[in-house]
């Protein structure tokens, strides 16, 4: 019984937080966290300038190898009458050329060498206005003349690859930086996370090469990468 209330006895004397002490913590625990943000968020932004930067060369590299075997860089969309113009640099058969693609794996359709993604012969025309693929040809054909066509993006992000996309009103496959907008607001395609890798060959900038960029706005900031200036260009128009 005299343990019991010695027991009951200590139990009493501990003693507990008062209400202003608990706020005070809470209050406290709020500043550190307020804090931690502040300091994660330009953590963060560089983060996602890193990474669409090294997407950016990743792609680059398979440009030098396609033009190593082509003697030229794939061809921009030369298509007319985007509104905005801007349109034929986003919807650009960037990806078709560099992953490669066949004609007899899938009849009347190019197909592209992984059998990831696939475009209806006919819809080409209309989508790019070219007739069809430089990187293209048929697999698994005995003839040792025949043209072979070469997967130039081994190694790339799932995240990289977005299919179905509208072209005018065909469905095609792009190549898009796997940061996304970062904002989710910037969706230059009408479509949350579809930010694409631009391209113009002949270039604007590089006139005797190709022009490559993406543009990530991160709390409401532009923020250019591109393969003419190897600075992040804040707040730059686009070309």
């Amino acid at each position: 019984m005299k343990k019991i209330e010695n027991r009951k006895s200590k139990i009493e004397n501990v003693r507990a937080f008062t209400l202003i002490e608990l706020l005070l913590v809470i209050a406290i625990i709020g500043v550190i966290a307020g804090f931690t943000l502040v300091v994660l968020k330009p953590v963060k932004a560089a983060q996602y300038k890193k990474v669409a930067t090294a997407e950016m060369n990743h792609l680059e590299t398979a440009l030098e190898n396609y033009k190593a075997k082509y003697g030229a860089y794939p061809p921009g969309n030369a298509s007319s009458g985007y509104t905005p113009p801007i349109y034929a640099s986003m919807l650009n058969q960037l990806y078709y050329e560099l992953a490669g693609t066949s004609t007899n794996l899938n009849p009347g359709y190019f197909t592209t060498l992984d059998g990831s993604s696939k475009i209806a012969i006919g819809d080409v025309q209309t989508a790019y206005n070219v007739g069809g693929f430089v990187n293209s040809g048929q697999v698994n054909n005995s003839d040792p003349d025949a043209k072979t066509p070469q997967n130039f993006l081994s190694g790339l992000s799932s995240k990289q690859i977005v299919g179905s996309v509208t072209n005018r009103t065909i469905p095609t496959t792009i190549l898009v930086t796997s940061v996304g907008g970062p904002d989710t607001a910037y969706q230059p395609l009408q479509a949350a996370g579809i930010n694409p890798f631009r391209y113009v060959y002949p270039g604007v900038n590089n006139p005797g090469g190709y022009d490559l960029w993406v543009q990530l706005v991160i709390s409401g900031q532009t923020n250019l990468i591109c393969n003419w200036s190897r600075q992040v260009q804040i707040n730059s128009p686009l070309p």
